[in-house]
């Protein structure tokens, strides 16, 4: 059994920053990449950042150079350094971690950033 716990939502004015947290645990696999997805009300859901084993990351361009993504392999943990929070960028943040074996895929419950004056 893997948990995925997401940390960090919260209500922020526009132009603040939060960081959001995402720790693996349980019967851990080796995992290969961890990143963030959003979904805002009436939206599908996209991926917002991604990085993997070795470091590297990828952005939606609507982030890039907004939010940093981080990793620490040690503890199966992720981060997501989200800076100048727009009104747009309000979703419900969700952590994927997946596994190098395409079956170790999960989801984390997702935790609610608001962007508001």
């Amino acid at each position: 059994q893997v948990q995925v716990v997401e940390s960090g939502g919260g209500l922020v004015q526009p132009g603040g920053s939060l960081r959001l947290s995402c720790a693996a645990s349980g019967s851990i696999f080796s995992i290969y990449a961890m990143g963030w997805h959003r979904q805002a009300p009436g939206k599908q859901r996209e991926l917002v950042a991604v990085i993997t084993s070795g470091g590297r990351p990828n952005y939606a361009d609507s982030v890039k150079g907004r939010f940093t993504i981080s990793r620490d392999n040690a503890k199966n943990t992720v981060y997501l350094q989200m800076n100048s929070l727009k009104p747009e960028d309000t979703a419900v943040y969700s952590c994927r971690v997946t596994g190098w074996d395409p079956a170790n895929d999960y989801w984390g419950q997702g935790t609610q950033v608001t962007v508001s004056s």
